[in-house]
């Protein structure tokens, strides 16, 4: 979410890593109160929850931020999709056969499932989508294009080397059988096919472009469907019957809200407007933690998740177009006291980019691989600035602006670090908040200079935050390329070694983060969040993604 991704990527309640959470008022109180009884509890099967900002797109090809995605991941599926400890189960397809060397994957697809509109999701409906995100004229050109260069040819038809679709490695050999050929063995490929860019899109997208911005033209195959839409105030989703699996769905109706407010968020939770409060789609004020963790204790979800919160460099904009300065910047804050004083949620100060939780050769890979790329040094920083300024010919420092998402924890962050540099390097920042959408499409086309980031993993693997900084990646927002960063993720795309796989990218990480510092992490996310005791089966899983469509009303 994508990025997360990025690439919203992209997870903690505290400080969603992809999204963003701001003011609303009194006029977003959910229509459904008079369904619930005198403690809020709802008479219905019915979830409400508060999303902190309009989703930009409701189109699984073009989808990289959290908010889009928790609807997504309720309204389609894929061929798999994730259990509750995050593994690939199945979803559309009931069964597949990979053969000995790993590079073949037969899907068989299920004959009950079927479209919203009653249609059968068919093997097509799968090369249709994949084939439309590789497309090199689909715009805007998606950002997770490059998740299907696994596909054999894929990368070579999306970069426009290869004229012919048909050269694709996915194939529908009959409306229940989708072949998929890949250009290396990828021992999480399975779990990819549960991310959204694999989901099907049904065929009438083909002749209405804007099929994804309506309740009626987003024809759905998951759990839900989408009820209604009001713009910048509520989406509602209504259970599926047409999906295959509606008999373990019992929740009827999910509310979503559009709160730009994390004291709004917390008071309508406080008033049993809301069921859920927080991650990932929300926010709790760090100003009000304390207070909730003695008021709710037994609502209060606290727990590490698979995340990294980061700031982007943009490095074709001065002063950042410069090693030494970028470096300096990210040694002179104090990332101990932002999460003791600022997020207080039990998040860990990071010096690297691949969070704790993420799956390396035979333990994690953060407990293999040392994130002890950089460290925090006033004088070390110092000494980098003035190097940095001379190699720029700069006597004084051009302005710096330092963007984020509309938030009000990103802007406690924000204005703490800006004074963090001014103090220790005598720099002024200016900090500037921005909407969701506005903010990522700057990002997306290099109009900053220093940006909020977040990125949760898309799949179990290192490589869900190292493959996104190639120079081809739709969620490298920073300008950076770099040969043999490039060089050593196809290597390890190559091999199905998985020491080696881990060493190589082991090496991406330090190009990344030690030798270039295009990212500056800041800390590990943690979730935080409030569940409402009546609602059960609410799971977040390994990354800190919400997953509602089991859950229930008790």
């Amino acid at each position: 979410m994508k990025k997360h991704r990025s690439l919203l990527l992209l997870l903690t309640l505290i400080l969603a890593i992809g999204t963003v959470l701001a003011g609303c008022g009194s006029n977003n109180k959910n229509d459904d109160q008079s369904a619930t009884g005198d403690n809020g509890k709802p008479k219905e099967q019915i979830f409400r929850m508060n999303l902190a900002s309009e989703p930009p797109t409701l189109d699984p090809g073009q989808s990289q931020d959290n908010n889009s995605n928790t609807i997504i991941n309720a309204v389609f599926e894929g061929l798999t999709r994730k259990g509750d400890k995050g593994e690939a189960v199945p979803g559309v397809a009931e069964k597949w056969d990979i053969s000995e060397d790993g590079l073949k994957y037969v899907f068989t697809l299920r004959k009950d499932a079927k479209w919203s509109n009653g249609d059968p999701v068919t093997a097509k409906d799968f090369e249709y989508a994949w084939k439309r995100v590789l497309d090199p004229n689909f715009m805007p050109a998606p950002p997770y294009a490059y998740q299907l260069y696994y596909i054999k040819n894929a990368e070579a038809y999306n970069m426009g080397k290869i004229k012919d679709a048909n050269e694709v490695g996915v194939k529908a050999t009959d409306d229940y059988t989708l072949e998929v050929t890949l250009e290396n063995p990828t021992p999480y490929f399975l779990s990819l096919t549960a991310f959204q860019t694999y989901y099907p899109i049904h065929q009438s997208a083909k002749d209405n472009d804007k099929w994804a911005t309506k309740a009626d033209t987003i024809i759905a195959n998951g759990p839900f469907k989408i009820a209604s839409i009001t713009k910048g105030q509520k989406i509602e989703l209504a259970k599926n019957d047409q999906y295959w699996d509606n008999k373990s769905i019992k929740l009827e109706k999910v509310v979503m809200s559009i709160v730009n407010s994390s004291a709004t968020e917390l008071s309508s939770y406080r008033n049993n407007e809301l069921d859920y409060a927080g991650h990932p789609v929300g926010n709790i004020p760090t100003d009000q933690l304390q207070a909730v963790k003695k008021e709710m204790p037994n609502e209060l979800k606290i727990k590490g998740t698979a995340s990294t919160y980061f700031y982007v460099f943009n490095t074709t904009k001065e002063p950042f177009d410069n090693v030494n300065i970028r470096k300096a910047f990210a040694m002179a804050i104090d990332r101990q006291a932002i999460v003791e004083k600022i997020t207080q949620g039990g998040q860990t100060p990071a010096f690297g980019f691949v969070p704790p939780g993420i799956k390396g050769e035979k333990d994690e890979y953060r407990k293999e691989v040392a994130d002890s790329y950089f460290t925090e040094d006033l004088a070390e920083a110092k000494k980098l600035l003035e190097q940095g300024m001379k190699e720029k010919g700069y006597t004084t420092l051009p302005e710096v602006t330092l963007i984020h998402n509309s938030d009000d924890n990103h802007k406690k962050i924000a204005l703490a670090i800006a004074d963090m540099w001014k103090n220790n390097l005598g720099v002024n920042v200016k900090v500037q908040n921005q909407e969701w959408g506005v903010f990522l499409k700057n990002r997306t086309n290099l109009d900053y200079q220093v940006a909020r980031s977040g990125w949760g993993a898309d799949y179990n693997d290192p490589m869900t935050y190292i493959d996104m900084w190639t120079s081809g990646s739709g969620n490298n927002d920073t300008g950076f390329k770099n040969e043999e960063y490039d060089k050593l993720v196809r290597e390890a795309y190559a091999t199905s070694d998985n020491a080696k796989r881990m060493e190589l990218m082991a090496k991406a990480e330090k190009i990344l983060v030690e030798d270039n510092q295009i990212v500056m992490p800041i800390y590990y996310y943690s979730s935080v969040s409030l569940v409402k005791p009546w609602m059960k089966n609410i799971n977040i899983d390994f990354k800190g993604d919400l997953d509602f469509t089991r859950a229930y009303v008790e």
